[in-house]
């Protein structure tokens, strides 16, 4: 069986068969300004911006690979044999803040990656020597002279507890990486770019070909650089990571490319979704939910805050939230209880969410969901990205900063936020009935006593439900409170009316004011 990680980290094109229809107009994505370096930028970030954009003027040339026959034809479990020693650690001991631990190449990740350590006014490349490394069962079969070189690394922090340096962040396969929160376990992942993710050319897989990593000045962050190249485009990436209970990470991007590229994804997320109560289908299996995201979340440039549950699809399928200027989007676990899942092992309760905030303009678009059928928690099949309008030219140089958090939910919103939504059989032939819940983040617990009747405490006015379909009809809904969330529920009827399809949308107001996410799910028949 191939592992999830396994299967993302590679890039391999179960997303690269996707096609869709979807046409891009132009936009109002702002070209750099070729050959001056900004002001701020550090003599690393410069150096790396340099190469990206010499790099951006020749053919493409994959890393050549030279692995050992005994590494290259590893296994997924044979190469779990192989452990870095953390006593070998760069700046073990030295109570920086952090340390670096590093993967070898064998297995599928057979690319060769350069990693540079930057300090004391020098750059040094770093060698892997086999000393590093603990071959465990596998140290008699891969012959002593066999070449070994790095395919990633890892960064360890005292996240979780001052005395212990917990892993922190990851980079390994392609452009792909993750990162924890306090008391996070590893989910979701993010990555540098995504091109052709929808077709309908082959999706391309850009990879970081180098690092160059920053000794820390204080405990309080740790700079990485990234050299990105593949077939169509080249970048300069700076990664100033910054841990806690939220670990944040500023990406600074410079972007070169090769060829005119029409569909590009800017900040994508990838993630799990395999069942929960809104999209039970799928395998019998004990648990109520599986997945490390159950929602699509943006906050877009008319100050709406959108909250898409996910679904394994019978079939794929993109949604495209129209925006300019946009504020945020994440994919987001926002279950966190035990009861929500029910697995002791995987402990889906506590992967980490990851948003998006632009620093920038990047002018007219559109967060991009695409959800692919899985019938496995092995696979991830939610993509999310900011695409947009206008393509990227080649020759140009594009620059897009951004803040990407590892959270635990949405930040900067304080309404009713949405729950679970479930979906049934309606009292009437041909109908569907939808409960979704609804939390009220701002409510006190004097509120949320008197809401079970025990308390003399005014209780907040009930909103209204404002519902609205693309196709078919909708009954009156129904709002009430739910005193076991501190919430309201609504539940309305939907008759598709024969449509196979339709785009529904749900929302509270108070007093005509918006006091609620608004709540999008794709019906399908």
């Amino acid at each position: 069986m191939v592992h999830r990680r396994t299967f993302l980290a590679t890039g391999l094109a179960a997303l690269a068969t996707l096609r869709s229809d979807l046409a891009l107009s132009r936009g109002q994505l702002q070209v750099a300004e070729r050959h001056a370096a900004p002001a701020s930028e550090s003599a690393t970030a410069a150096l790396v911006r340099k190469r990206a954009q010499e790099l951006s003027l020749r053919d493409f040339e994959p890393p050549r690979e030279t692995l050992a026959p005994s590494l290259a034809g590893m296994g997924y479990d044979e190469y779990r044999d192989l452990r870095f020693r953390p006593e070998r650690a760069i700046w073990r001991g030295e109570e920086l803040g952090f340390e670096l631990q590093f993967f070898p190449s064998a297995y599928i990740y057979r690319a060769p990656v350069e990693i540079f350590l930057v300090e004391k006014g020098s750059i040094r490349l770093l060698n892997a020597d086999r000393a590093l490394f603990d071959f465990g069962p596998q140290h008699g079969k891969v012959p002593l002279q066999a070449p070994l070189s790095f395919s990633g690394f890892r960064i360890h922090a005292p996240l979780n507890r001052p005395n212990y340096y917990d892993e922190l962040l990851t980079f390994q396969g392609s452009s792909y990486f993750r990162a924890l929160g306090r008391n996070h376990s590893y989910g979701l992942s993010a990555r540098a770019l995504a091109l052709n993710t929808d077709g309908p050319e082959p999706e391309e897989f850009p990879l970081f070909r180098s690092f160059w990593i920053e000794r820390p000045k204080d405990q309080s962050s740790i700079t990485v650089y990234g050299l990105l190249d593949g077939q169509s485009i080249t970048g300069a990436y700076t990664f100033v990571i910054v841990p806690g209970a939220q670990t944040a990470m500023h990406v600074d991007a410079h972007l070169f490319p090769r060829r005119d590229l029409s569909k590009v994804g800017f900040a994508p997320l990838t993630s799990m979704f395999l069942k929960d109560t809104h999209d039970s289908d799928g395998p019998m299996d004990f648990r109520p939910a599986i997945h490390d995201s159950d929602g699509f979340a943006a906050w877009n440039g008319r100050d709406e805050h959108l909250w898409r549950p996910l679904v394994s699809p019978s079939e794929v399928q993109s949604s495209c939230l129209r925006d300019s200027r946009p504020k945020g989007f994440g994919l987001i676990q926002r279950d966190r209880t035990f009861n929500g899942y029910q697995d002791l092992e995987a402990r889906y309760q506590d992967r980490p969410s990851a948003w998006v905030e632009p620093k920038d303009s990047w002018g007219n678009g559109c967060a991009q969901l695409i959800e692919i059928p899985t019938q496995a928690e092995y696979f991830d099949n939610i993509v999310a990205f900011w695409r947009p309008d206008a393509p990227l030219r080649a020759g140009q140089e594009y620059s897009i900063d951004y803040r990407l958090t590892w959270c635990d939910d949405v930040p900067a919103w304080n309404g009713y936020r949405v729950g679970k939504t479930r979906v049934g059989v309606g009292s009437r032939p041909e109908t569907v009935r939808f409960v979704v819940d609804f939390h009220d983040w701002r409510s006190s617990k004097l509120e949320q006593v008197a809401s079970v009747g025990v308390s003399d405490v005014p209780l907040r006015p009930l909103p209204e439900a404002v519902i609205s379909s693309s196709a078919g009809v909708i009954g009156k809904p129904l709002v009430q409170r739910n005193p076991d969330i501190g919430g309201v529920r609504a539940t309305f009827e939907f008759n598709p009316q024969g449509r196979k399809e339709s785009e529904l949308r749900l929302s509270l107001v108070a007093e005509g004011e918006p006091t609620s996410e608004v709540w999008l799910f794709r019906w399908r028949q």
